[in-house]
């Protein structure tokens, strides 16, 4: 082990508990930025345009209409001409 990993530890042996998941934290983000920005992204930063609230009312209605059940990944497959 470098001696600077060997003092890398030592030091976060050193630290409290309550400072330990900054460190953590700060660690995989230095290890895997791309990850640690897709986890802190915001889930959608985008508004939603009034299209597309139409379309998700008329989803609701339509499974409303069809007791809640929606159809099968191959009856898609089938009606959108892909299989």
């Amino acid at each position: 082990m470098s001696d600077t990993r060997q003092q890398a530890h030592q030091l976060i042996d050193l630290m409290p508990e309550t400072r330990l998941s900054g460190v953590v934290q700060l660690l995989e983000e230095l290890v895997d930025p791309v990850a640690a920005a897709l986890r802190n992204a915001p889930l959608d930063d985008e508004p939603e345009t009034d299209d597309e609230r139409v379309a998700v009312a008329e989803a609701k209605t339509w499974l409303q209409s069809n007791s809640g059940a929606g159809i099968s990944h191959a009856e898609a497959i089938r009606r959108l001409g892909l299989g």
